[in-house]
């Protein structure tokens, strides 16, 4: 049951969100919150794997999802499911986009959807945010505080990357090094 359950969410996730992994992050977050697959500090270690893993991060992360919550099975039935969408949908629009791609209609719809794909990318980052760096509950009842070692990684990450155009591969391994001296 587990498994129709899987290509159900993850084939709804993949049919509704437009804008590419990012977008996809919230309607994923939503879904392993609402049928408690795991935990949200799993999800955003889960992430953080799919980001530094060759692919697109919402195939790589259902992939990792669909794993932890069904085993070899799931992680091939979640994967195949996110990505189906995409494929049928690009299949049978590809020739009439192509046709009709300067047309007023369909340059008013992409006009409308492109604020929503950059919300949702916001959406996904400031869960990311706040789960890295922002007070949590822990499972014995204790508060955690601010993280502010966390902090300073992230806005170094962010100026090296954003500000300096530093290769991001190698942010990642440098900030994999810093962590692993700091935590």
């Amino acid at each position: 049951m587990i498994y129709l359950e899987l290509l159900f969410k993850f084939f709804r996730i993949g049919l509704f969100t437009i804008g590419g992994g990012y977008a996809m992050l919230p309607l994923m977050q939503h879904e392993i919150e609402v049928n408690n697959w795991i935990s949200s500090q799993e999800f955003v270690d889960i992430i953080a794997i799919a980001e530094m893993t060759p692919g697109p991060i919402a195939i790589n992360a259902a992939t990792f999802i669909g794993y932890r919550v069904g085993g070899v099975f799931g992680s091939v039935v979640a994967t195949t499911a996110i990505v189906l969408p995409s494929l049928l949908i690009i299949l049978s629009l590809s020739r009439v986009l192509a046709k009709y791609r300067e047309h007023p209609v369909v340059k008013s719809i992409f006009a409308g959807i492109r604020p929503v794909v950059a919300g949702l990318i916001l959406s996904a980052a400031w869960f990311i945010i706040a789960a890295v760096i922002l007070p949590a509950q822990l499972e014995n009842g204790v508060t955690a505080t601010v993280d502010y070692a966390s902090i300073i990684i992230a806005a170094a990450a962010f100026f090296l990357v954003a500000k300096y155009k530093f290769d991001p591969i190698k942010v990642i391994i440098l900030a994999g090094v810093v962590g692993l001296v700091i935590f």
